[in-house]
């Protein structure tokens, strides 16, 4: 028997372990990693086993200043359990892999692989690759080789999933490394995406979130400037498509025929993510951000008005080099204007690498921490009051998994409105699964949460709960461990919601 047929026939129960960084963007990759990892017969390794897994990769974020360092202390830890372990293989891939290259095994030389943001495909053949010559394996590609959405996935939700639109972006905004990364927009074809989201339905997926860098410049690359709207009307036509959100999109693409079609499509939700980043013009235009505080409230007017229980929610940077007293005070204005429901705010730090880093007039860090306790102050401020005004109000949940830490000891549930807002809810006497929908009557507002305190008025069974049992029954009776080949390729397969743009880049 060859070398290559032995390999073929290792009878091995390998686990794998996949920790991500960053943004929505990632998250959907690392889904993509797991299905190409399990297409490939590894089995994924229990919950909070901390690196004890025979594959673990990293998922890598490049847009915070000490992005590297949390990496490098993550590999070090691994490094004794590696020793330890033979066999035992580490993969970094993401935008820091992109970004650093050779770097990464330079300084951790028990990474077995390294790969960037446009090669995920090749994961199980590095691993395989660099098992076999037992040597580290860099691959880097320059240029996307396959659209994520086209790889095997593991969904870690039956009953929500992202698809993925677009990738890239064409800004050039002087704080956000992603473009240099990820590389210039590109957009998926309308067809495959309709495609992939009709192929959801059918899986019993009935919420979907619309996932690109840039989400609402979707058509610039095939040359058409209200794609976008029109492919947020096509999935009104989806027949069990109930719900449809996007993020993140840009001030400067955000048109009033993709506001109509908000408005006019049932199943596109009253949500709406838009960072705003600073509400100081000066600030915007060293951002190189295309638009200005008028533009951006006159936006949020727009679709207040034809939606008028929108619930808006925006990223904000604190404390961007050469941000005066005044600059900051005009981010408060802008706040208190717009009302958001909730911000998702940062302190500015440094990505290495953009023109942003070697600005002068970089703010202390005293300075910045006071400005930004003061914002979320006046943040948390405006998020109860809005959420007071839910009170009272009858909502239509989807049942979700994992978003009440408190569920158990409180013997509640927890749900998304329409608007995303977070319910913790009293939990009935009839079965409730993920996916299911509820309608109960908001009782109690707090910043982050409501609460409906009295019974369900009504629960409704859905196929997307049907798809949550089915999956759970899946887990349940899969074997111990499975035969593990050379990696092959998979056939592709279809592809949970999140606000923010995580990495405050959009």
């Amino acid at each position: 028997m060859s070398s290559s047929d032995r390999s073929r026939a290792v009878d091995l129960t390998r686990t794998y372990e996949v920790r991500t960084y960053g943004c929505q963007m990632n998250v959907h990759d690392s889904e993509r990693l797991s299905g190409l990892l399990e297409d490939a017969g590894y089995v994924r390794a229990p919950d909070g086993s901390d690196g004890d897994a025979d594959v673990v990769v990293f998922n890598t974020c490049a847009v915070r200043e000490n992005a590297d360092n949390r990496l490098y202390g993550n590999l070090g830890r691994l490094a004794p359990m590696k020793t330890k372990r033979p066999g035992m293989q580490i993969a970094v891939g993401g935008c820091l892999a992109q970004k650093d290259r050779d770097t990464i095994v330079k300084k951790a030389p028990w990474v077995d692989v390294v790969f960037g943001t446009h090669n995920i495909g090749k994961l199980p053949v590095l691993l395989e690759r660099a098992r076999v010559q037992e040597e580290a394996q860099v691959e880097i590609a320059e240029s996307l080789e396959a659209f994520p959405s086209t790889l095997p996935t593991r969904r870690e939700s039956a009953y929500a999933a992202w698809v993925s639109i677009s990738v890239g972006c064409n800004n050039t905004c002087t704080f956000c490394i992603v473009p240099a990364l990820r590389g210039k927009e590109k957009d998926r074809r309308t067809g495959d995406i309709l495609a992939e989201i009709e192929a959801l339905v059918g899986e019993g997926v009935s919420e979907i979130t619309l996932l690109g860098q840039n989400v609402n410049a979707y058509g610039s690359d095939i040359g058409d400037r209200e794609a976008f709207s029109k492919l947020l009307r096509a999935c009104g036509k989806i027949e069990g498509l109930e719900r449809v959100r996007f993020t993140s999109p840009h001030p400067r693409d955000f048109t009033d025929d993709v506001i109509a079609a908000m408005a006019e499509t049932p199943n596109v939700m009253p949500q709406l993510h838009m960072p705003m980043q600073s509400g100081s013009d000066t600030v915007l235009k060293a951002m190189r951000r295309s638009y200005r505080q008028e533009r951006y409230l006159g936006i949020i007017d727009k679709v207040r008005a034809a939606i008028p229980h929108a619930a808006i929610t925006t990223d904000i940077i604190v404390g961007f080099p050469g941000e005066t007293e005044e600059d900051f005070e005009q981010t408060l204005h802008a706040v208190r204007e717009a009302r958001f429901a909730q911000a998702f705010t940062f302190q500015y730090s440094k990505r290495p690498g953009t023109p942003a880093a070697t600005m002068e007039g970089q703010i202390p860090k005293k300075v910045v921490q006071a400005r930004y306790e003061r914002l979320v102050a006046l943040q948390e401020e405006i998020s109860w009051d809005e959420n007071k005004k839910q009170v009272g109000r009858t909502l239509e949940l989807m049942v979700a998994e994992g978003e009440g830490r408190k569920d158990g000891a409180t013997h509640r549930l927890s749900g998304r409105a329409a608007d995303n807002r977070l319910v913790h809810f009293t939990k009935p006497d009839t079965e409730v699964r993920p996916g299911d929908v509820v309608t109960v009557e908001i009782t109690y507002a707090a910043p982050h949460h409501l609460l409906a305190e009295g019974a369900v008025l009504d629960v409704r069974r859905t196929r997307a709960g049907d798809a949550w049992d089915k999956r759970n029954a899946t887990e349940a009776a899969k074997p111990a461990g499975v035969m593990l080949g050379l990696p092959k390729i998979g056939a592709p397969e279809p592809l949970p919601v999140a606000t923010g743009s995580g990495c405050g880049c959009d």
